[in-house]
């Protein structure tokens, strides 16, 4: 099997969707892995080190969406991927189907096999695939709260962990999910910092 890796298009997505551990154990079971050019540089990780473990370095994304039957990626495909998507491909991704219906429409009209990220479930019915973005987002909640209460935000300029003789700021968590219960942990450890 040719297994691609192209370059993430979405604005502001620095993650790939394979390491180069990835790719040696796939070069081990005897397959063919394309990794376009940069795909892991906004995850600190150098063309370099996907070549020495047998990944092959391909520049141009149409290269590797025409030559892969399984493409791995990290975010759902925008509209000048899709073009690219092939019949009987299959596409290993987050697509967030619920959320887009022109890509909903874009992936069934090419007839690739999609498997999203978000929908697989292990064997006790939990979904896998999503605690470690929801754990990353949990502990952002912290950091993204903290900067919208400053003053160039056009926050009220309030200091999460205080100062001493300035109180630090309240904490009010609506809804939270499975890290609601981490977060008072998090916040503490925040205020020591």
């Amino acid at each position: 099997m040719i297994v691609g890796v192209p370059k993430e298009t979405k604005p502001d997505e620095y993650r790939v969707a394979m390491m180069p551990v990835g790719v040696e154990e796939l070069r081990r079971s005897g397959h063919r892995v394309l990794i376009q050019s940069g795909a892991g540089l906004g995850s600190g990780i150098a063309d370099e080190r996907y070549s020495a473990v047998g990944g092959e370095i391909v520049t141009d994304a149409k290269e590797v969406w025409a030559q892969a039957d399984l493409i791995v990626k990290v975010k759902e495909p925008l509209p000048e991927e899709w073009p690219l998507l092939r019949d009987k491909q299959t596409v290993f991704t987050f697509f967030h189907f619920a959320a887009d219906d022109r890509l909903t429409r874009a992936v069934m009209a090419s007839e690739i096999i999609a498997i999203a990220y978000e929908t697989i479930r292990d064997k006790k019915g939990t979904l896998p695939l999503l605690t470690p973005m929801s754990e990353v987002a949990g502990r952002m909640s912290i950091q993204e709260g903290a900067k919208y209460l400053e003053r160039p935000q056009q926050g009220r300029g309030i200091l999460l962990a205080g100062v001493p003789g300035v109180p630090p700021a309240n904490v009010v968590v609506l809804g939270g999910g499975s890290l609601g219960p981490m977060l008072p942990r998090l916040l503490r450890a925040w205020a020591l910092m």
